[in-house]
């Protein structure tokens, strides 16, 4: 669809779908593609929900978690030549570090699974946490 096709689709201001659109680009959600004929730039999105998904979860670790891996790590090697910081406060910056790390190794273990093992990882939901015994 073109921008104007979108607009009164929606029926949303413009100027809203351009912004929406770069936002969705900035994402890699929505790619611009050219139809023969027509000089409008028209816009389209993954097809496969998987591919969509991935491309979510991989802009939000780029976004989210690596800056915050980043300021961490950046934090404990400040903590290590800083004498007034008490130490529960650089231990507890160590702990969210390696939670964080673990996030992350976890992350890159889960997206190379197959999307079909992936599915049944979510579906066991709940099952897994009465498999390991835990409340």
């Amino acid at each position: 669809m073109n921008a104007e096709e979108i607009t009164e689709t929606l029926g949303v201001a413009r100027s809203n779908v351009s912004t929406s659109i770069k936002e969705l680009q900035a994402w890699k959600l929505v790619r611009v593609v050219h139809l023969l004929g027509d000089r409008r730039d028209h816009f389209a999105t993954m097809k496969d929900p998987w591919e969509l998904f991935h491309t979510i979860i991989e802009g939000r670790k780029q976004r989210e978690l690596d800056p915050t891996l980043t300021v961490l790590r950046e934090c404990v090697l400040d903590g290590e030549s800083d004498k007034q910081t008490p130490e529960e406060v650089k231990e507890r910056i160590r702990d969210v570090l390696k939670f964080m790390e673990t996030l992350d190794t976890w992350h890159q273990q889960i997206k190379v699974l197959p999307n079909a093992t992936l599915l049944k990882l979510i579906k066991l939901g709940a099952r897994v946490q009465g498999f390991l015994g835990s409340k």
